[in-house]
């Protein structure tokens, strides 16, 4: 089974979280952001992962740092638990529509980590949660997880939707890209190594 458990301590953050690609969608999460909650919890049912995730974070300050870390923390436990590629289908690219809102996500288990993030119009804070939180989160996983990932969204006015359809996109996204493939033999790359 792919999966991996990994505990992270800072002076900012105590994170543990455990992490399955081959999963079923079962959550439960606890980071103290409760729409940051919302999101990882959609990425995980759409994508069909199982995600555990418990964070005490210095949210007194701000939410910055517990939003960071987990992607670190998660970023680490995707690069950890999908081993050597051997078999995957390596790229996806999901749209998802929330709404009025559209967003494509394109991604690539490549071995490097790259983010091009073109999402532009959001309105600064969803309830109380910053979202330019969701840039520094897709920047901290990519250049953990080693993967490259384009999000650009198409259009959308509401800004929930708007991050809502980027998650569930991600999600769909790494699933469909973890996915083994009988027909891929080895590694797919003509190098021989990702």
């Amino acid at each position: 089974m792919r999966q991996k458990e990994i505990t992270r301590s800072t002076a900012e953050t105590s994170i543990s979280l455990d992490f399955s690609i081959d999963g079923t969608g079962t959550t439960d999460i606890k980071t103290g952001v409760g729409f940051f909650d919302h999101m990882l919890t959609a990425f995980t049912k759409h994508g069909l992962f199982d995600l555990k995730v418990r964070c005490d974070g210095d949210i007194e300050v701000d939410q910055h740092h517990t939003v960071e870390d987990i992607g670190i923390v998660l970023g680490q436990a995707f690069n950890e638990s999908i081993g050597a590629k051997e078999g995957i289908e390596r790229y996806a690219t999901v749209s998802v529509p929330m709404d009025e809102a559209l967003s494509t996500v394109s991604l690539d288990i490549s071995g490097r980590s790259f983010l091009v993030y073109n999402v532009d119009g959001l309105k600064d804070k969803v309830g109380e949660f910053d979202t330019e939180l969701v840039e520094e989160f897709f920047h901290a996983f990519t250049s953990h997880a080693k993967v490259t990932l384009h999000i650009n969204l198409a259009y959308g006015k509401n800004t929930h939707h708007i991050i809502e359809s980027i998650f569930k996109a991600f999600g769909r996204a790494l699933r469909e890209a973890s996915v083994i493939n009988p027909d891929v033999k080895g590694i797919p790359s003509t190098k021989g190594l990702l």
